[in-house]
């Protein structure tokens, strides 16, 4: 019998992130675990431009607090789009509890990312997890 990896249908990520170090951790990370980085920004209009494109990102991680504005407008444009968003932050998510999936605080180890974007996955398969990862916290939203 061969083993192997579940086809992911979240493939394609957008990381907006203001933190060099940790935007460039979480790159890497889910470089090598097979995702495709679509863009890497610390740019409210930058990552309004990747979610508006032709090529859409699957999933949206963003931080809150931004070079040029709040993460929210960023969610709220890619609940626009129908793609899924998952706030990573040490803020408080406020607000964007409405549209987002779930808040992953930070810092977090790269394994919690990784098992936060599965349970994404999952969640828009229907199917509700039954262990969290330390630092995720689920919306209402994503219970439904």
């Amino acid at each position: 019998m061969v083993f192997g990896k579940k086809k992911r249908r979240i493939v394609r990520v957008l990381i907006v992130e203001d933190e060099p170090l940790v935007a460039f951790d979480a790159e890497h990370y889910l470089t090598e675990e097979g995702f495709t980085v679509v863009a890497t920004t610390d740019s409210v209009g930058e990552a309004i431009g990747h979610i508006i494109a032709a090529e859409k990102p699957d999933i949206v991680l963003v931080d809150l607090g931004l070079r040029d504005g709040n993460g929210a407008d960023v969610a709220h444009a890619a609940c626009a789009e129908n793609i899924p968003v998952l706030i990573v932050s040490g803020r408080d998510p406020g607000e964007i509890q409405a549209i987002g999936l779930g808040c992953l605080t930070k810092p977090y180890k790269q394994r919690d990312l990784l098992a936060a974007i599965d349970i994404c996955e999952a969640l828009g398969e229907g199917k509700m997890p039954k262990r969290l990862p330390p630092g995720l916290r689920l919306f209402q939203s994503a219970a439904q």
